[in-house]
């Protein structure tokens, strides 16, 4: 009988080495090889599937099955799924620790169980101090059972049942273990594996299947990729420990759509939802502070209002400082060296610090005219009309580029009270309805400046002429 060969895997992306070696040559991390055990080709394993069956294939046609979603009872959630829990699904959540995973959960499983049956499976917690959580929540008194464990083979012997619970909880998927591999909890092969086991019970009963994943210091959910591919929905909770409230969003999702975002409230019963985020990150601003604008967002198809702080300040060092909180450097970048070149808005001499309030991240193009306008105002000391918002992509000959979904936008804003808007102008044969607010189409970044009073005529900070004396 040949004997199993040994191979080196990495822990951070599962590439696969015959010898040890200090630096991963797939993603460049530093001491992450494991040595794991592999069978060997002529295993008893590879000769079963010889004699494998054939499968049948079908047509695209077919009987359409219905899935009928099961609401949570908390609709920023629902919301991130794409409206429900399908049943058979399996969710991957990851965060940082400590974010709210396991109270978000034991949360849903709460509301959940009032109507159907559900488990909560830990492998971190002792069953006490998931009670703990639960009176402190304050559903010490929902139907759902505890348990905890480690075993993969025990978990699927208690939940692949016809009388098995149609909602279950896994916590975490780094902590489980299968005894047919000779490798720690944690490892790729395990992560990989007891995964797989998990999901496709989940598939065959059709009962819905929580995975919960820790993240590596980059923010993504540790261990092999291929675990992102092999559920259905990625779910990240993000949130900085200094804000009261946390972030869900959707990264993939096979039953709606992606990008999709809820809001929650830290408090001390839980975490409660937020049905109006723009509210709420607009709740501490301050109109009459130069470097504010507000910027009129999407994330997935929700509209958020955001405000965009910037400050800057001359540098006292060869080379400016440019810090951002919230958004992308690369673009603040290109931004400062458009303002520069196209506009004559001197920023080579300032360190440039851009925040987005209230700790969210945002992502898209659109915050472009936003963050040109708020570093404007910064460095001339006009503050921006408080009942303006902007969006809109700057190119690098400094023209304003359309954007999508402006519609939506140009509501939220004027169900906030905004009286205006700085946007693109529109595309040949369009026309921007009536939406309660006034639209001020501009072409470029110049044209934008000099609409909001922000040109080189205006007299410059006092700081700065502090300063030049």
């Amino acid at each position: 009988m040949a004997r199993d060969k040994s191979s080196f895997v990495c822990q951070s992306c599962g590439s696969s080495f015959p010898k040890w070696m200090g630096k991963c040559e797939g993603c460049g991390a530093w001491n992450s090889l494991v040595e794991e055990s592999a069978p060997a080709k002529t295993s008893p394993l590879s000769r079963k599937l010889k004699g494998g069956k054939a499968i049948e294939f079908a047509t695209l046609l077919g009987e359409d099955k219905e899935y009928a979603r099961a609401q949570s009872g908390l609709h920023e959630f629902d919301r991130v799924c794409g409206g429900g829990l399908v049943p058979g699904s399996v969710i991957l959540i990851g965060g940082d620790p400590g974010i709210g995973k396991s109270t978000l959960l034991l949360q849903i499983m709460a509301r959940l169980a009032q109507f159907t049956t559900t488990a909560y499976i830990s492998g971190e917690e002792s069953m006490e101090q998931i009670r703990l959580r639960a009176r402190r929540l304050g559903v010490q008194n929902a139907p759902v059972q505890l348990a905890a464990a480690t075993n993969v083979a025990e978990i699927i012997a208690s939940i692949d049942r016809a009388d098995g619970p149609r909602v279950v909880v896994v916590d975490s998927v780094q902590t489980l273990y299968l005894e047919a591999i000779e490798s720690s909890p944690g490892t790729v092969s395990q992560v990989r594996a007891a995964a797989h086991e998990l999901i496709r019970v989940a598939k065959a009963r059709g009962f819905v299947l929580f995975l919960v994943g820790h993240v590596t210091k980059e923010g993504t959910i540790a261990g092999p990729r291929v675990l992102e591919h092999m559920v259905d929905t990625v779910l990240y909770f993000e949130g900085e420990r200094g804000h009261h409230f946390r972030i869900l969003r959707t990264v993939k999702n096979r039953f709606g759509a992606t990008d999709e975002i809820g809001v929650f409230q830290m408090t001390e019963q839980g975490l409660a939802e937020v049905p109006n985020p723009s509210a709420l990150f607009l709740s501490e601003r301050r109109g009459d502070v130069s470097g504010s604008a507000v910027f009129a967002g999407m994330e997935g198809t929700r509209p958020v209002l955001v405000e965009i702080q910037a400050l800057v300040n001359p540098t006292n060092f060869g080379t400016p400082r440019r810090t951002v909180i919230g958004w992308d450097s690369g673009r603040l970048s290109m931004i400062a060296a458009v303002l520069e070149s196209r506009c004559g808005i001197p920023l080579s001499g300032y360190d440039i610090y851009l925040n987005i309030a209230g700790g969210i991240r945002i992502s898209e193009p659109a915050a472009d005219l936003a963050v040109a306008a708020a570093l404007t105002s910064a460095l001339t000391g006009v503050a921006i009309d408080a009942e303006t918002v902007l969006f809109g992509e700057i190119g690098l000959s400094a023209e304003i580029r359309s954007v999508t979904q402006i519609d939506q936008r140009l509501r939220e804003a004027s169900k906030l009270g905004f009286k205006s808007a700085m946007l693109p102008k529109p595309l040949p044969g369009r026309n921007y309805p009536a939406l309660g607010i006034r639209t001020n189409p501009i072409e470029n970044v110049s044209e934008l400046l000099h609409k909001l009073g922000l040109g080189q005529d205006r007299p410059k900070r006092a700081v700065t002429t502090k300063a030049a004396g």
